[in-house]
């Protein structure tokens, strides 16, 4: 079976994300899997946007993490992306990043608060803070550990992966997921936005209030909920 759709595409959305300054040097990486096939493809670990192509991107399986294509080590963060696909069988594909504002936020252990209706846009409440790993978890399957928490976190919370598309991992960064892996990408872009704006409100005004449930459950569902609003209907954009 030939994965070169598949790896065209995760090579791509890696490529986007590199351009949207969301990366630097080799940190992060975004993968996108095919379910009907049971595998997922990878950016492989330490190597630069700029010289990344499809051909380098590893094709791993879903049921023991094998690589089935690939003469590359795939990314360090596997084991967590392939514990997230199984987990959340709505999610196409998934981003890691260190980025800037939402790091911070995960370094300062601090869920991010919904102040207004960018963030409600994208999020049904607050983006969440897993707990600290503990040293044995650090010290162990370290980044099975790692998908496992951000599934606690979000199953403690009643989050599901469409009200919730990022969370931010504690002392370490964000994960950001989507239908497929450029939705991802878009997502991981949106969560450092609304990571930036929180924080400058909050520099600006550290009592500045959460946006209303109303206005935060409106603007999520107009864009999210069954009889979302925004955008335009498929039929329109086939024309």
């Amino acid at each position: 079976m030939s994965f070169a759709a598949l790896k065209a595409e995760v090579a791509a959305a890696n490529i986007d994300l590199h351009r949207s300054g969301l990366v630097f040097l080799s940190f992060g990486n975004v993968s996108g899997v095919d379910r009907a096939a049971g595998v997922f493809a990878i950016k492989p670990s330490g190597v630069s946007y700029a010289s990344l192509k499809a051909d380098d991107i590893v094709v791993v399986s879903l049921e023991d993490e094998t690589v089935v294509e690939g003469a590359l080590r795939p990314s360090s963060d596997t084991a967590t992306h392939r514990h997230l696909y199984r987990e959340l069988p709505d999610v196409g594909g998934i981003v890691h990043t260190h980025s800037q504002h939402a790091t911070a936020w995960a370094q300062a252990g601090r869920a991010i608060p919904p102040l207004g209706t960018t963030h409600a846009d994208y999020f049904r409440g607050p983006v969440p803070m897993t707990r600290p790993l503990t040293d044995d978890e650090v010290e162990g399957e370290y980044e099975r550990a790692t998908g496992v928490v951000i599934m606690d976190t979000l199953r403690a919370a009643g989050r599901t992966s469409i009200d919730c598309p990022a969370i931010l991992v504690a002392s370490h960064g964000p994960f950001a997921w989507g239908d497929d892996a450029a939705a991802a990408v878009a997502n991981a872009i949106a969560l450092e936005s609304i990571a930036a704006i929180a924080f400058e409100t909050l520099a600006l005004d550290p009592s500045a209030p959460e946006v209303s449930d109303t206005l935060l459950r409106r603007h999520h569902d107009r864009k999210h909920g069954p009889g979302a609003t925004y955008g335009q209907p498929a039929a329109n954009l086939r024309r």
